[in-house]
């Protein structure tokens, strides 16, 4: 988490309470140029429901792509579209059916897969939802409107559905959010026993997301939902100062942006391998990675070792290598290349799980021996 708007009043955790979330059914098909607080509106009719103060609305980042007809035709590379969508690649492995999954810095905001690109739930039309670029200007959008109509405190989190580093599985999160505290920062606090509070922080625009999602659904057609139950988390209309993201993150406006790491605060700005192969030269999402090969993303791969040479080589000129059976061969013009190439190579076979034992050199010090077995 960047250290942008984390930081906070030091405050007593809220006494429990009660949380509700509603679902809005009878939201019709949203396509482009949909007003999305009419969508919400409608829904708000259709499940008989009337916002009040407090109220945090959780709409779908899907329906926010429709009405700004953020689509594209399926005919298009999706591997080109992701790079296209990114400001980085974290992470890179090839899938069975030749392509390639990227786990990226979405334009967006966060590191998700696929710089949250997806063919699912496109309505009659098809192709690929891309995500809007200023989630958190879509909420600014949407919550100025609803505020108008309704005359109500609100929050509004834009949620979007990604896998977790570590964890099993996908759930949602605040891509974007307007009117409410994205963190509840509780460092200064104490907990119930009257211990300071050093780290906890809770993501409760995230936790919002997820919970909304638990009665929106995957496959049941409804992208908005009411979270009800958590006013203290919304804000005054005047206690928001400006939205200028060039101002200081403690007086403007909290945004889903705020919740994703970056710069030293990212301590896993880059795979494990992805970060062995681009100290060698071989950065993920470029030409030269797809040359030497991507690793694949299921266990049973055998062309580890063939990759960690072909990494190795790109960094020295006129070297060879026999790759057999657990064993490879290296050549160079002279000692010192040898010994730059063996090097190397012991770096890339680490990126690959593997590790390499040199046998002594030739006698002319310009070939030698490596016997590569499983880390």
């Amino acid at each position: 988490m960047s250290d942008a708007g984390t930081q906070g009043t030091p405050r007593t955790p809220d006494a429990p309470g009660t949380v509700t979330v509603v679902p809005l059914t009878g939201i019709p098909e949203v396509t482009e140029g949909t007003d999305l607080a009419d969508a919400v509106d409608a829904g708000l009719r259709a499940s008989d429901v009337t916002l009040v103060d407090g109220d945090v609305l959780v709409v779908s980042s899907k329906v926010a792509s429709k009405s700004l007809g953020l689509v594209v035709d399926d005919a298009v590379d999706k591997d080109a579209l992701v790079l296209r969508e990114s400001s980085a690649v974290v992470a890179e492995r090839a899938t069975a059916d030749g392509r390639v999954t990227r786990v990226v810095r979405a334009t967006a905001g966060p590191v998700m897969a696929a710089a949250g690109i997806d063919g699912s739930n496109t309505g009659a039309r098809g192709g690929w939802l891309l995500l809007p670029h200023d989630p958190d200007a879509v909420c600014e959008r949407l919550h100025a409107e609803l505020v108008r109509r309704h005359g109500v405190r609100l929050g509004v989190v834009l949620s979007d559905t990604s896998a977790r580093p570590w964890r099993v599985g996908h759930s949602d999160f605040a891509l974007g959010a307007h009117g409410l505290h994205v963190v509840d920062d509780l460092r200064g606090g104490v907990d119930a026993d009257g211990r300071p509070l050093a780290v906890t922080t809770r993501a409760v625009a995230d936790e919002i997301a997820s919970a909304a999602d638990l009665a929106k659904g995957k496959a049941s057609a409804v992208p908005v939902a009411v979270v009800r139950g958590l006013a203290t988390l919304v804000l005054e209309d005047d206690a928001t100062g400006t939205t200028d993201t060039g101002t200081d993150a403690a007086t403007r406006h909290p945004r889903g942006r705020d919740l994703v790491r970056t710069g030293p605060y990212d301590w896993f700005g880059m795979g494990r391998a992805e970060s062995v192969r681009t100290a060698l030269g071989v950065a993920p999402g470029s030409a030269a990675s797809l040359e030497v090969g991507v690793a694949p993303a299921e266990p049973g791969d055998d062309g580890a070792l063939s990759r960690a040479v072909r990494v190795a080589m790109r960094g020295c000129d006129e070297v060879t290598a026999d790759v057999g059976a657990g064993q490879v061969t290296l050549g160079a013009p002279s000692p010192y290349e040898l010994g730059r190439f063996v090097a190397r190579l012991e770096v890339a076979l680490w990126g690959e799980w593997l590790e390499g034992e040199v046998s002594a050199p030739s006698a002319d010090g310009v070939s030698v021996g490596v016997t590569v077995s499983r880390r």
